[in-house]
């Protein structure tokens, strides 16, 4: 697994995302905060939008990223948290396939999905923290990461 492959999807100096996501109900993810602009579910439904577009065009296709429309969702539903997740899932097995051996282009897309999802990763962690459903797994050296 290369360096790219593992920054999509957890490993290195990144926490698993399958860690940042797993175990996340619709009611913590659609829990607001005062003060947070978003909620998980705002997050994570951007988030797997944006690596529906940025895998579109590490694939080849033309994206016209003036005509996308809103990146964030305009409806909140169990059912589509279901699908955001099952979808999210699957777009990142799809970049690790095109991590393997990217083109140029693939390469510069899958970098941005890699910094872009890292991002909001981030901001799902400190999310979770606050609203106390952050529970994360102990490492081999006995430290909480």
């Amino acid at each position: 697994m290369n360096l790219l492959q593992l920054t999509l999807s957890g490993g290195g100096a990144f926490r698993e995302v399958s860690a940042i996501v797993g175990g996340l109900s619709f009611r913590t993810a659609t829990r607001s905060l005062p003060g947070t602009p978003h909620t998980i579910y705002d997050v994570l439904w951007h988030t797997e939008r944006s690596q529906q577009l940025l895998l579109s065009h590490a694939s080849g296709a033309d994206v016209d990223w003036g005509a996308v429309g809103s990146l964030w969702p305009p409806t909140v539903s169990e059912e589509e948290w279901a699908r955001v997740l099952r979808d999210f899932e699957v777009g990142l097995a799809h970049a690790q396939m095109l991590a393997e051996d990217p083109s140029e282009r693939a390469r510069d897309a899958l970098t941005d999905l890699a910094a872009h999802n890292a991002y909001h990763l981030g901001q799902v962690v400190l999310l979770r923290q606050l609203l106390g459903d952050w529970n994360p797994p102990v490492t081999l050296g006995g430290e909480v990461a």
